[in-house]
């Protein structure tokens, strides 16, 4: 299976992390209001990461897999 275009994952990636992390944040303010910037976004990506990888990119392969061949 070749690697589709950036571009396209660009298009189904972003909407999808940005709400993701307006959640996380949501959920984890009072915790990071405590930590300064750098510990912060070490803990939204420790968080995001593994989401996106396991769960989200999975099913926007899938759901969108025979466009992003295209």
């Amino acid at each position: 299976m070749k690697k589709p275009p950036k571009w396209k994952m660009v298009i189904l990636v972003w909407p999808i992390v940005y709400p993701t992390i307006l959640l996380i944040t949501y959920l984890l303010l009072p915790i990071l209001n405590k930590l300064d910037l750098p510990k912060r976004t070490l803990v939204m990506t420790i968080i995001l990461v593994p989401i996106m990888i396991y769960l989200i990119l999975p099913m926007i392969n899938r759901t969108f897999g025979k466009w992003l061949q295209k």
